[in-house]
């Protein structure tokens, strides 16, 4: 006999989980399936174990789409502050990190019960390990087809993710099945994601690698970040580097400035003043970590005199070099380190307000399958809670 459901949600991630939830507590019959073994296996490997579950500061001005107005509706009608009144009823203790980050006291595991409480509230059905085969829609919704058996489905919820981190399962179904119904499927990249180096720049930074330092950060068309900079044994990576990745294009070199809080012309004068006779070396190793400095000398940029023999000319080239330090990336570490997927399902076939395809009615996407993509910080968890929201509200009308 065929099985028959009102929502099918592909994808038990933090967008499928959560529009599981909130469609089933609408009083409609969900079942999400997932070709993997746990719930949420993305959530528990995010902010370091603790999940960064939202940001206080979530606006529209923090993604990119091709369409960058398209996450203005979801956004507004459930609200970072919806998601830290609901974490809030579950007893869960977080904390803000920096910038307006949230974060899990405990564990990631804490929002994954969460999802999983609210599910259950709904009265939705899990089904893990559960391979989609084809979908192929019909008079009555769409007919999917696992090894199992048939499922007939009124509606069918997309939230199956991107291509980031696919040693925790990331396929590109949602593409697929996006492609197969004529929905545009914008290109995918890596964001968020740390810079690979050319190998004569990164033999001469490894002895760097482990050490950070506060930075700002600028890509070509001017986006700039201050964070901080981490040095690797593969290139560059840290918050200031995640963040500026998303904007980086194949071949465009990024411009680091060292000394983002310091007057450096004040400074090297005053310091001129008092010691003479110290090293530039020296001088510059009170604001940045020594070996870095060293670096900078091996590099050229740092001259090896003291402060007395350091011309005014020679003190604005450096002041330019230190702020303006200019990075070729060779490339970045892909998919595999990336947190999120940029492109993806072109908005302009979706409705902002419900997720739902233009073209296919019944057929919704959310979450990172979308071409809606996040800074780091929380954004993305509250772009998934946001889209499955819409969704939701919308499942629940259509019914």
């Amino acid at each position: 006999m065929l099985e028959q459901k009102d929502v099918v949600i592909i994808g038990a991630g933090a967008a499928g989980l959560f529009c599981a939830a909130q469609a089933g507590q609408l009083g409609l019959e969900v079942l999400v399936l997932d070709n993997g073994k746990k719930p949420g296996r993305k959530i528990l490997m995010s902010g370091g174990g603790r999940c960064n579950f939202t940001n206080m500061y979530t606006d529209h001005g923090a993604y990119l789409s091709d369409n960058p107005h398209f996450c203005k509706s979801a956004l507004a009608r459930y609200t970072q502050w919806d998601f830290i009144d609901l974490v809030s009823r579950h007893g869960i203790d977080y904390h803000e990190k920096t910038l307006g980050q949230l974060f899990c006291d405990n564990s990631a595991q804490d929002i994954i019960d969460l999802l999983l409480k609210e599910c259950e509230q709904g009265g939705v059905e899990l089904r893990m390990r559960s391979e989609v085969l084809s979908v192929e829609p019909n008079e009555r919704g769409f007919l999917l087809q696992l090894p199992a058996g048939d499922i007939q489905a009124k509606s069918l919820v997309i939230a199956s993710g991107g291509l980031s981190m696919p040693g925790l399962g990331a396929t590109p179904f949602g593409y697929k099945i996006a492609q197969q119904f004529g929905i545009k499927v914008l290109p995918t990249r890596a964001g968020l994601v740390p810079f690979t180096l050319h190998k004569p720049l990164l033999e001469m930074l490894n002895v760097l690698s482990g050490i950070a330092t506060p930075i700002t950060v600028t890509a070509n068309n001017g986006t700039s970040f201050k964070e901080s900079l981490l040095f690797t044994h593969r290139g560059l990576s840290g918050p200031a580097i995640l963040q500026i990745s998303s904007y980086w294009q194949a071949g465009e070199t990024i411009a680091i400035n060292l000394f983002p809080e310091l007057d450096i012309d004040g400074f090297l004068n005053s310091e001129r003043l008092e010691h003479p006779n110290q090293s530039l070396k020296n001088s510059l190793a009170r604001h940045l970590p020594k070996r870095l400095v060293e670096c900078l000398q091996t590099l050229n940029i740092v001259s090896d005199v003291t402060l007395k023999q350091l011309s005014i000319p020679q003190q604005q080239r450096l002041i330019e070099e230190l702020q303006n330090w200019q990075i070729q990336p060779n490339g970045t570490e892909g998919y595999r380190t990336a947190e999120v997927t940029l492109g993806g399902i072109d908005t302009k076939a979706l409705s902002s307000k419900t997720m739902e395809s233009n073209q296919v009615p019944g057929l919704y996407f959310i979450g990172e399958v979308v071409d809606v993509t996040g800074w780091l910080g929380g954004y993305n968890f509250q772009w998934a809670w946001s889209s499955a929201w819409a969704c939701a509200q919308a499942l629940a009308q259509r019914e």
